[in-house]
């Protein structure tokens, strides 16, 4: 994936993984920032779309149902994935073939980033050993049992380990996917990328 020319003619890919139970905000969030990235800067070369292991509709968490765009299967190779938590993450851990796609993808050279628990995904397939990551808060302990030597940081938003990213709970997917648009555009990207989708959080309670 080549960072340092944005205005290439090739696309970078970005996938965005769905499944049973994943939590809606969890990528929903990232959806709206990136898709936004891709629609009102096509100039930037960015294809967003989703992705499911196998055909047909999906039910997240909250009840909400999608056709993803995608299979594993028909999907074109990803540079970015974005892994979401929801309680659908918790039957994947310890399933070899969850394990064997995202090591598969990681060892390819795709950047792996996760949203609250599916942090817990990647830690399960050993991507988080030796290093920082953090998730959603009430899974902090879970995550530093799955894997080894994992430096849990409860307090940060989303944490970049370089070939992973990490992000906290469900709304933090949005600060991590701003960050996504820094990195692989700009800065001043990205600042355009928040205006428009008019994020700036000043919660109410």
């Amino acid at each position: 994936m080549n960072h340092s020319n944005p205005h290439r003619d090739t696309a970078i890919t970005i996938g965005i993984f769905v499944f049973e139970d994943a939590e809606e905000l969890d990528w929903v969030g990232p959806w709206e920032v990136l898709r936004a990235w891709e629609l009102q800067y096509p100039e930037d070369g960015v294809s967003v779309f989703t992705v499911a292991e196998t055909e047909g509709v999906v039910t997240c968490a909250k009840g909400l149902r999608i056709l993803p765009d995608h299979t594993w299967d028909t999907a074109p190779r990803l540079d970015v994935v974005v892994y979401p938590g929801g309680r659908g993450t918790r039957p994947q851990l310890g399933d070899a073939t969850i394990r064997r796609w995202v090591t598969e993808l990681a060892g390819d050279g795709t950047l792996m980033t996760s949203v609250c628990t599916g942090s817990l995904v990647l830690a399960d397939s050993g991507l988080l050993d030796d290093g920082p990551a953090t998730t959603h808060w009430a899974a902090l302990d879970l995550l530093a049992e799955l894997g080894t030597n994992i430096e849990v940081r409860p307090d940060d938003r989303f944490v970049d380990r370089g070939a992973v990213i990490t992000a906290a709970g469900v709304s933090a997917g949005i600060d991590m996917a701003l960050h996504l648009v820094a990195r692989l555009h700009s800065v001043e990207r990205a600042r355009d990328v928040r205006r428009y989708i008019q994020y700036d959080p000043a919660p109410p309670v």
